[in-house]
């Protein structure tokens, strides 16, 4: 049987290049050899595409800090890159956590190359990327969410008081974060005024809009979305966070072993199950996601309320990721769930290519 070329796109122009390797190795990992032949293509932090060596991703272990591309790696173009042997299928499975690979950036390319591809399409990827619009889309849909203003650059720049005015209204503790960004990267915890601005500065060294969120003495549960038109969605799990921080920070995440674990499933009723089911699913189609998501959710240690937190539409792969795992354990094993999010990503590639493209063409 002919094999499908499968290019594992890694690394790339963001804060969250060095979980991207760590995702990239167990997505090779889990590859289905007698399926697919895997490309290795990393992206530096200089925008350079280098064609990598299974060596990079065996390398891939650790702290995510010391990680690394090999710099003495070919660079190659981007056709070369992408382009499959005459006759062949290829497939690009994105795994570019983060701005440049998970905000329609890459998709972008890949829709006007008439590239296969793993996940959402360009607008998916940038809304679901972008907080600030993903939360006001749920809002409207009557998806609840947490209470929340937004920080321009631009705006702090100009009035520092001005822009952080909303803060009072929604309390203290809250949190900080920017907009367009993952792995709880420049996230910030801030339990009273003074430390508003700092957090409010570091989160801005990342995006050019910023977060401002209720704190909710909450639960956190995830879950899994996986699918075209018909989605569907997994287990849900619960993150449990022992870290000093106090929340899921990236120390908690990827550099303290110690930091969070996990508990698959999430100890939930079956009705509040099958509420983050039901809410999971909601988002994925109000957002217009594809393939796969990871949606994540407070829960209101009194009361039970929930709300959706965000969504991730290339979900980490990592050893500690909770969207192959939540999979796991509905019954897909990882390498079962790689095959069926290439099998969706054709399937995307196929639905598109039957599309006229003009009025006169057949």
């Amino acid at each position: 049987m002919k094999k499908t070329r499968v290019v594992i796109l890694f690394g790339g122009r963001s804060a969250e290049h060095e979980i991207s390797l760590l995702s990239a190795r167990n997505v090779l990992a889990a590859l289905d050899r007698d399926r697919f032949e895997p490309s290795l293509i990393g992206i530096d932090r200089g925008g350079r595409w280098h064609r990598e060596s299974e060596r990079t991703l065996a390398a891939a272990t650790g702290d995510p800090r010391a990680l690394a591309l090999d710099q003495a790696a070919p660079i190659v173009g981007i056709e070369e890159g992408l382009a499959p042997p005459a006759g062949d299928d290829v497939v690009v499975f994105p795994v570019l956590h983060g701005t440049f690979g998970e905000d329609g950036t890459v998709q972008g390319l890949l829709e006007l190359g008439d590239v296969a591809y793993v996940g959402s399409g360009v607008l998916g990827s940038a809304v679901g990327m972008d907080k600030d619009l993903a939360k006001r889309l749920l809002r409207d849909a009557g998806i609840p969410i947490v209470d929340f203003a937004v920080v321009t650059a631009a705006g702090f720049a100009r009035d520092p008081a001005a822009a952080l005015a909303a803060a009072p209204a929604l309390g203290y503790p809250l949190f900080v974060k920017p907009v367009n960004a993952g792995s709880s990267v420049g996230v910030s915890r801030v339990t009273g005024p003074s430390g508003l601005e700092p957090a409010v500065r570091a989160a801005l060294a990342f995006d050019r809009k910023v977060l401002l969120e209720r704190a909710v003495d909450a639960r956190e549960i995830e879950c899994a979305v996986l699918g075209n038109d018909d989605p569907v969605a997994s287990i849900p799990g619960e993150v449990l966070v022992h870290h000093p921080d106090g929340f899921y920070s990236y120390d908690a995440k990827y550099v303290d072993p110690d930091g969070a674990s996990w508990k698959i499933p999430a100890d939930l009723t079956p009705a509040a199950a099958a509420r983050v089911q039901a809410l999971a699913v909601a988002t994925f189609r109000a957002l217009e996601l594809a393939g796969m998501a990871r949606v994540d959710f407070f829960m209101e240690r009194v009361g039970g309320a929930l709300y959706v937190n965000e969504v991730n539409t290339i979900p980490g792969f990592t050893a500690i990721s909770m969207y192959p795992k939540m999979w796991e354990a509905s019954g897909l094993s990882q390498k079962d769930l790689i095959s069926r999010l290439i099998d969706l990503a054709l399937e995307r590639r196929d639905a598109r290519r039957s599309l006229r493209t003009g009025v006169g063409t057949p």
